[in-house]
């Protein structure tokens, strides 16, 4: 069943928002992002300081669309007023572990005790902080963050032993918006 489905994102002070087909940039105080949306069959456009998406014969693929569309603008805006930051911490219980940034990549060594040292990515536009055994991750971008702190876990991933005895690695222990 076709229905009018249309949701309206204020936009905040401070921020200016820029439109140019399916393409949509947020500017803010604590940065820049550019996306590009694949639509289909749904409309964006702006007027009065609010974003306004929907589709006049929306179906159930256009509602996904849009609500979509909507989540990821939430968080542009909201990235663009505030740094999304996730805090990880060191656990390591066997032997002493250390991390240190280098350039674009963050290097650990001692893990397990293993003599090369493991190596997690920082993609640009993330700045990261150690401070003891806490990492902190912060970016204007959500994903971008998200995606760093992931590669910190996986990076100290165990394979081939008991999980219950070997509890070391590099887990998150809060994520933007709420801790874990």
């Amino acid at each position: 069943m076709r229905r009018e489905i249309y949701r309206e994102i204020e936009v905040p002070e401070g921020v200016e928002v820029s439109i140019e087909g399916t393409s949509v940039s947020v500017k803010g105080r604590e940065g820049e992002q550019v996306r590009k949306f694949i639509l289909g069959e749904v409309e964006m456009g702006m007027n009065e300081g609010k974003i306004r998406i929907g589709s006049q014969k929306a179906t159930k693929k256009e509602k996904k669309i849009i609500n979509t569309v909507v989540a990821h603008l939430d968080n542009m805006l909201k990235g663009a007023q505030e740094k999304f930051e996730y805090q990880l911490k060191i656990c390591s219980s066997h032997f002493p572990m250390t991390a240190e940034i280098k350039g674009n990549e963050a290097i650990i060594k001692n893990f397990l005790g293993e003599k090369t040292p493991r190596i997690s990515k920082i993609i640009p536009g993330v700045e990261v902080e150690i401070n003891g055994n806490t990492i902190v991750v912060k970016s204007s971008n959500k994903e971008l963050a998200g995606q760093v702190a992931a590669n910190f876990e996986t990076a100290t991933k165990i394979r081939g032993r008991d999980l219950r005895v070997f509890q070391d690695g590099i887990y998150i222990t809060n994520k933007s918006g709420r801790g874990i």
